[in-house]
């Protein structure tokens, strides 16, 4: 979101970032950022530790023990992790909401528009309460119930996958089986979440019956940060703009450093490996079993790792706390990336063309990597049970069979061939929403219906009461007829 709110700074429009002190993921001190932004700061009743806590528990138990885990402890795990994190997210909630002199300043702002991730609850209350337009920014949500059932986005299950299911929209009986349980399954135990959690704690902030999904289908637009080239097709209403890869830019200059070791490559070239910024360690055993592979290829590599130093490091890999992946990625000395998976990631290699090694750790990345692999531009190995060899060979094959950079290079010209940039077409439409305070011609009908009017169970109904009537008009019209027969009959015989 930060590459949209940078874009409107440049066109000469006040952005404020309202944000609580534990954030991990907003650096409100920074200078640099303090000087375009506005933050609004808020106190809350638990530490950014905590907050840090609960995440790595999520990847903790997604890398190490979901795969080897029963159902039940999966279930149980799930429902305790997700029970604290909403707790979390409501206590944050509450103390936005009852900082009188926050809401105060909110209200006398008089801002033109909000723009939130729905990952964090209560940012649409706060359009909804100021009564200012709303525009999501999302990625995709857990089976898609909050597209679906909120933004009124239609999903056949016949042919439209649901996240993170590594399914492609070609799927066989037994894949179309799993998947149609599968949505069922997450939209009636979220909308039930939602109903017994979220729609309480909003009506009663409000002061009105409200629910979670309806202040979110208010919104004018929602941004999905996927586009058409690993998206596959499906119906989407008019509100809904695909800008994914809109972070995405040309390379800038290395550090001098890390542009004398890529050079010292020589023709081989060198590896980008990067598992995102959520992922700060392994077990000594897995990254002595990444490092092994990767001092096997001749390439030189450069490895975004926080973690202790690997025993099998060798001389051809150096470690960094953080790297200009974009700027890597866009280096014409690099060969290949091997990622975990995550949409920022996959599309800056897909924007510059570099096939992938797909290692997925948890959350959307699965889903991710099976589209790249399905078209032919990836490689997708598992954790749990990945070898030194088979990484090592994953690499082999994507850097030495053309056919990977000659998919993803296909996939990179259908991302660069759009008439409008995607960071462009995002800012154009917020400032379209900003001009004409909002965007309700964009907006379904279907929104102002309940559920049997959705549906149409109400003309199902009408229909069925007029067939009954008909038919039971035309039984009574065949037995009156039988009977007069049936007494001529025997007029006649007498």
């Amino acid at each position: 979101m930060r590459n949209i709110l940078d874009e409107l700074v440049k066109r000469n429009h006040s952005v404020t970032v309202l944000v609580s002190e534990a954030s991990p993921s907003v650096d409100y001190n920074n200078s640099r950022h303090a000087t375009k932004f506005n933050f609004l700061v808020y106190k809350v009743p638990f530490s950014k530790s905590y907050l840090h806590g609960l995440t790595e528990e999520l990847i903790n138990f997604s890398m190490f023990e979901w795969h080897h885990s029963s159902m039940l402890k999966k279930i149980l795990w799930s429902h305790d992790w997700t029970t604290r994190s909403i707790d979390v997210l409501m206590r944050q909630c509450d103390s936005m909401f009852k900082d009188e002199q926050l809401m105060a300043t909110l209200r006398d702002s008089k801002f033109d528009a909000v723009l939130l991730d729905p990952v964090t609850i209560c940012g649409d209350l706060v359009a909804d309460i100021l009564n200012l337009p709303l525009i999501i920014s999302l990625r995709l949500s857990l089976g898609g119930v909050i597209e679906r059932h909120c933004g009124h986005a239609p999903a056949p299950p016949s042919y439209v996958p649901a996240a993170p299911l590594p399914y492609s929209d070609h799927m066989t009986f037994v894949e179309r089986l799993i998947n149609t349980v599968t949505y069922v399954s997450l939209s009636a135990m979220t909308d039930m979440f939602w109903r017994l959690r979220l729609d309480k704690y909003y009506t009663e902030v409000k002061g009105s019956p409200t629910s979670y999904c309806g202040t979110l289908g208010k919104a004018d637009l929602w941004f999905i940060r996927t586009f058409w080239d690993i998206e596959t097709p499906r119906p989407i209403p008019p509100n809904f703009k695909h800008v994914g890869g809109l972070h995405c830019k040309p390379a800038n200059q290395l550090p001098a450093d890390m542009e004398e070791f890529v050079q010292s490559s020589g023709d081989a070239g060198v590896v980008v490996v990067s598992f995102g910024s959520m992922v700060t360690n392994f077990t000594t055993e897995t990254a002595d079993v990444i490092a092994v592979a990767l001092g096997q290829i001749p390439q030189k590599v450069i490895w975004k790792y926080k973690g202790n130093k690997p025993k099998t490091l060798m001389s051809n890999t150096r470690l960094y706390d953080w790297i200009p992946q974009n700027d890597l990625l866009g280096h014409p000395r690099t060969r290949a990336f091997v990622t975990h998976g995550g949409t920022n990631g996959l599309y800056e290699a897909v924007y510059h063309a570099v096939p992938m090694v797909g290692i997925p750790l948890f959350a959307d990345q699965p889903d991710n990597i099976a589209r790249l692999s399905r078209r032919g531009a990836a490689v997708v190995l598992d954790l749990n049970t990945m070898t030194s060899d088979m990484l090592r060979q994953a690499l082999h094959d994507v850097i030495n069979q053309p056919g990977y950079k000659s998919s993803i290079q296909h996939l990179s010209n259908v991302h660069r061939d759009q008439p409008v940039a995607p960071l462009s077409t995002a800012a154009f439409w917020v400032e379209f929403v900003m001009r004409h305070g909002g965007a309700p011609h964009l907006r379904l009908a279907s929104h102002e219906l309940n559920w049997f009017q959705y549906h149409s169970l109400d003309v199902a109904a009408a229909l069925l009461v007029v067939l009954m009537i008909t038919g039971a008009l035309c039984w009574a019209g065949i037995r009156c007829f039988l009977l007069r027969c049936r007494r001529g009959r025997r007029e006649k015989n007498d």
